[in-house]
């Protein structure tokens, strides 16, 4: 069965850093576009971040250029985002998605091209 988990979110103050995990099974990540997504109360989801497979170039929204870094480990079949200085508006539900192809989706922040999503994991940022 072909599983994405995502992992380490919580509760972190303003300025604070975090990182998360997205875990696969039953596939390689090796070959996969991964990216990020995020979803707050009552907003649209908003790509975060990606990772091609073939270049592993990296892609970020403009709001988390220089906080936000992602990475692959691919002996560890998982993909991380690296989250520094959060701000309240950090706050929402964090996805990880996977796209078979090679490179992005020339409108993956939109989800297009994902074919696998996770569940999501909560990052609150709050004093």
């Amino acid at each position: 069965q072909l599983q994405l988990v995502e992992s380490g979110g919580g509760l972190v103050q303003p300025g604070g850093s975090l990182r998360l995990s997205c875990a696969a099974s039953g596939f390689t990540l090796d070959y996969y576009v991964i990216a990020w997504f995020r979803q707050a109360p009552g907003k649209e989801r908003e790509g975060v971040s990606c990772i091609s497979s073939s270049e592993g170039r990296t892609y970020y929204a403009d709001s988390v250029k220089g906080r936000f870094t992602i990475s692959r480990d691919n002996a560890k079949n998982t993909v991380y985002l690296q989250m520094s200085d959060l701000k309240p508006e950090d706050t929402a539900v964090y996805y990880c998605a996977a796209d078979k192809r090679p490179r992005p989706h020339s409108r993956w922040s939109t989800g297009a091209g994902m074919d696998y999503w996770g569940k999501g994991t909560l990052v609150t940022v709050s004093s």
